[in-house]
């Protein structure tokens, strides 16, 4: 796993006597992302440069050195990510006649590429993966992203230069780059706690969307950028939901096995030391059994845990662990230790960004690249075999409110009134709060989602109240207007005759993109770690996903019914069956206590209005609930201040 980053200078905007020295501190902005080697390519009299740098993983030789060209020397690349069919395709390769000098997957791609052009090459990749292409005889730059977004790429033109690379940061050092905070960016990421794709936090920076590419060529100068889909997610859904598959249940659960049992297969080839996250849910408990079955030694197995009984998970997943006898590491993180980790998030995630498991799943990160290079996680279950209880929550409203929509009278009006909401939490604990170990602050929390879903009214209202932290960033940013996303805009959506698939398309779509795997990625890769995600096999795993009905996915009240089905072929249901946690810190405790004085400083109403970009009303008033114990509002208070952090991280 690597980073790159380059500009394409087509009417030399910038001396060219400079072009190397730039790009080189360009890729050294993202050294944490390759600390093994670095590497740059420029052509002068064409104003492209690419630059690199390398954490390596497959060919630890200087033949997988990048930027690497193509055997004949047309095709120039710098590419980050794994092609886990490389070996396969290498294979195909050599019977067409290619001959290959090293064993690396960047030469099996140039090779490809060469074979069957960029659009064929990409259909045939399995991996996660972005690259920067240079074609010396169509003097045209390709950039590419793989299909479910594992791997980020940014591109942007800025004063007639197009800059691009991994992460953000790469494009400070560029002289041409002149940032401008895109308000109505600012407005989404108020709404998720993350800016969905295309969008980034700045105006005319975009990301590449899953599954596309562009092409620029000189002529190109300061156009619209418009991406070319060699895959699609709806096409998959659609194809899935039309042809679902007929096997009975048996046989879906060894199918799944199989697919699962080689997706984990390919991704266990590494030159370099290898384990995985383990939490002791059904996700990263799946792949690290499913791991142990194919090695010969115990699988090196990570767990952060916490002392806060509510945000512990380490304890289950010592009981998995020592069941499948893996080599587990477990380390215990004191609250100081945590929020040591705060100051660096600005600088990890280059735009705002606070989904706050950000936190734990940086120091699982650090702890595992003690020992390992390599590690494999869980992400994307919960997306494929209805994990979330957003799904049930969502389901089970929808029933609520159609047994409402039935009622005589105004009663039904009535009881969607925010006077009768704000009783949903007395509610809730009268039915038990204790139940499966549910906090009355969990609930409580609950009830003021509940409250706010009871007031949508389509189906897709009611899951993006859901989903939304600030109701009406609108309001809250300053001279800011939320611009529409796939959550809003059903014109693209596939046919669906149940809305859970709907849910699960959508967080396919944004969510698993642009909060999850960005999340991993920068957590994992800020500490020079490649992370793999086997769920995410999107030629198959993903594929097989949407063709299975939904009733072999959420099954009464149970999520990920197959998964956990092959799961328990491995690993005893006993082990596994409790109350999904999530990966989180009590961000809403330590905004009371030992993060007070942080928060209040970001907070400041004059400071807020000194800056301009946010109305200080809601905010204060939120905040002053908070401290005063009345609400929990830490999601909405945490993207405030995650977005100061770096506001004030920018300005230094």
């Amino acid at each position: 796993m690597c980073g790159f980053t380059g500009f394409f200078d087509p009417s030399f905007v910038l001396e060219t006597r400079s072009y190397a020295q730039i790009v080189k501190h360009m890729s050294d902005a993202i050294i944490h992302r390759g600390p093994d080697d670095d590497g740059a390519w420029v052509d002068e009299n064409k104003g492209i440069t690419l630059g690199f740098r390398r954490l390596a993983i497959l060919d630890l030789t200087p033949a997988g050195h990048q930027p690497m060209a193509s055997a004949d020397d047309r095709y120039v690349m710098v590419f980050n990510g794994e092609i886990y069919n490389f070996g396969e395709l290498h294979a195909e390769l050599v019977s067409a006649g290619h001959s290959f000098r090293g064993t690396s997957d960047t030469e099996v791609m140039l090779a490809a590429i060469l074979q069957w052009g960029i659009k064929g090459a990409l259909t045939r990749f399995n991996g996660q993966f972005a690259f920067a292409l240079w074609d010396r005889l169509e003097n045209q730059l390709t950039l590419a992203r793989d299909r479910l977004g594992v791997k980020p790429l940014y591109y942007g033109w800025m004063n007639r230069v197009l800059l691009f690379g991994s992460e953000l940061k790469s494009f400070k050092p560029n002289p041409v780059f002149s940032p401008e905070i895109n308000r109505d960016a600012l407005c989404l990421y108020m709404r998720h706690n993350y800016i969905p794709a295309p969008f980034s936090i700045y105006h005319k920076v975009f990301k590449l969307l899953p599954g596309s590419y562009i092409q620029i060529k000189a002529e190109d100068l300061n156009k619209e950028i418009t991406p070319q889909p060699y895959w699609s997610l709806e096409a998959t859904v659609t194809n899935g939901l039309t042809h679902p598959f007929k096997g009975n249940e048996h046989e879906a659960v060894d199918e799944l096995e199989d697919l699962l049992k080689d997706s984990i297969r390919l991704r266990m080839i590494a030159d370099v030391p290898l384990g995985a996250f383990l939490s002791g849910g059904v996700d990263s408990s799946a792949v690290v059994a499913l791991m142990q079955t194919q090695s010969s030694i115990p699988v090196k197995t990570f767990t952060i845990g916490f002392n806060e009984k509510r945000f512990n998970e380490a304890l289950y997943a010592r009981e998995v662990a020592k069941h499948l006898h893996t080599d587990h590491t477990e380390l215990y993180v004191t609250p100081e230790e945590a929020m040591q980790v705060i100051p660096l998030l600005p600088t990890l995630y280059d735009e705002p960004f606070s989904d706050s498991s950000q936190i734990p799943t940086f120091l699982v990160s650090q702890l595992a690249r003690q020992n390992v290079t390599v590690s494999l996680s869980g992400d994307g279950g919960d997306e494929l075999f209805g994990g979330y209880e957003r799904y049930f929550w969502t389901r089970d409203l929808l029933k609520y409110k159609h047994i409402l929509s039935v009622l005589p009278g105004n009663l039904p009006s009535k009881l969607l009134t925010g006077a009768a909401s704000k009783h949903f939490d007395v509610f809730w604990h009268a039915l038990g709060s204790n139940q499966h170990g549910t906090s009355t602050q969990r609930l409580r929390d609950r009830m003021v989602k509940l409250a706010e879903m009871l007031g949508s009214n389509a189906p897709e209202a009611t899951y993006l109240t859901m989903l939304s932290h600030w109701k009406d960033p609108n309001r809250l940013v300053q001279g800011g207007f939320e611009p529409s996303t796939v959550l809003m805009d059903k014109s693209g959506w596939p046919s669906f005759k149940n809305f859970t698939d709907a849910m699960m398309y959508l967080d396919m779509k944004s969510y698993l993109p642009d909060d999850i795997l960005a999340k991993v990625d920068r957590a994992s890769m800020g500490v020079s770690l490649e992370a793999r995600v086997p769920l995410l096999d999107d030629h198959r795993v993903v594929e097989f996903a949407w063709r299975l009905p939904l009733e072999y996915k959420i099954k009464g009240n149970i999520s990920k019914w197959i998964l956990r089905q092959v799961l328990y072929r491995h690993v005893p249901a006993n082990l596994i069956e409790r109350p999904k946690m999530g990966f989180g810190v009590p961000i809403d405790g330590w905004l009371r206590g030992p993060l007070k004085e942080w928060a209040e400083n970001l907070l400041d109403e004059k400071v807020l209005k000194e800056q301009g970009y946010l109305n200080p009303a809601p905010i204060r008033q939120k905040w002053q609930e908070h401290i005063e114990g009345k609400n929990n509002w830490q999601y909405y208070l945490w993207d405030i201040l995650m977005f100061q952090s770096w506001l004030i991280n920018q300005n230094k």
